[in-house]
């Protein structure tokens, strides 16, 4: 099951192993992606920690860790092809993964439906 955090981005999550990505409503929201600064593999991360900028032609936008755990892979694609995002921003166009996950984590993040009444009252 895919999750997600109110600063929209989503963790998806498999075992141990979660991929984090930013929602289609963030990539639309930012606009044409131009950018985007990737995490560093084997660094540890917490939740709320920066795991890279995501730079736009509207803004600039960091997007944070959903929950706790080691970067095992970057999705490389997008040094080269940073508007992957917009595209396929919750498919193709994740950020990265991360080992070793605390799923308690998971605990304080919303599941597709909560993510879409909480999308609702943003209008």
């Amino acid at each position: 099951m895919k999750y997600y955090t109110e600063a929209h981005e989503w963790v998806m999550v498999d075992g141990e192993e979660a991929t984090i990505g930013i929602s289609e409503y963030a990539a639309k929201e930012l606009g044409d992606i131009t950018y985007v600064e990737l995490p560093v593999e084997d660094d540890d991360v917490i939740v709320g920690d920066s795991l890279g900028v995501i730079e736009s032609v509207k803004a600039a936008s960091d997007v944070y860790s959903p929950v706790s755990g080691t970067v095992i892979e970057v999705n490389s694609d997008l040094e080269d092809n940073p508007g992957l995002i917009n595209e396929s921003p919750e498919e193709a166009g994740w950020i990265c993964k991360l080992g070793s996950i605390d799923i308690s984590d998971l605990d304080d993040l919303m599941n597709p439906d909560a993510y879409a009444k909480y999308l609702k009252s943003l209008t």
